[in-house]
């Protein structure tokens, strides 16, 4: 992989991620450029371990098996049949944050969703994606919601 030439693409099962994805994906096609999709476990990521019987701590592996099925399953909503020609899929352990932070350092561009799964709804700007565009060693795009994707009617 090219790596000083890649799109790196941080996802997390979000819909803000689904969206990131789709436009780093377009992105990539359009500058021949590799695409690599960045999902990180932290310690916090219990949501992850949401199939696991209560009292039961996933394995490293079992983890690693979730973070690889949720970069599939973000892959298919994002493209279908159709990924890019150089897509590589990364499980990194760590900060999400710190992790893209690093990874940004050789990639010439890095696609963060506005927010994630946690957090706060309100929130213009998610923990993750503000790190990443203050920090980043990259130029950052910072992607909103699909247009394509139904939201909820204000109350």
């Amino acid at each position: 992989m090219r790596s000083e030439e890649r799109i790196v693409v941080g996802v997390d099962g979000s819909e803000f991620a689904t969206a990131a994805l789709k436009l780093a994906g377009r992105m990539a096609t359009s500058l021949n450029a590799p695409l690599e999709i960045i999902t990180c476990l932290g310690t916090s990521d219990f949501y992850l371990a949401s199939h696991m019987p209560p009292g039961r701590v996933p394995s490293m592996e079992e983890l690693d098996e979730t973070a690889k099925r949720l970069l599939d399953q973000a892959v298919e909503r994002a493209f279908g049949a159709s990924p890019p020609a150089e897509l590589s899929r990364t499980v990194k352990f760590g900060p999400p944050a710190k992790t893209l932070i690093e990874e940004s350092k050789d990639a010439q561009m890095l696609v963060v969703g506005r927010r994630g799964e946690g957090g706060f709804l309100a929130q213009v700007m998610g923990s993750v994606s503000g790190a990443c565009a203050a920090h980043a060693h990259c130029p950052v795009l910072v992607v909103g919601q699909d247009k394509q994707t139904p939201q909820a009617e204000p109350a």
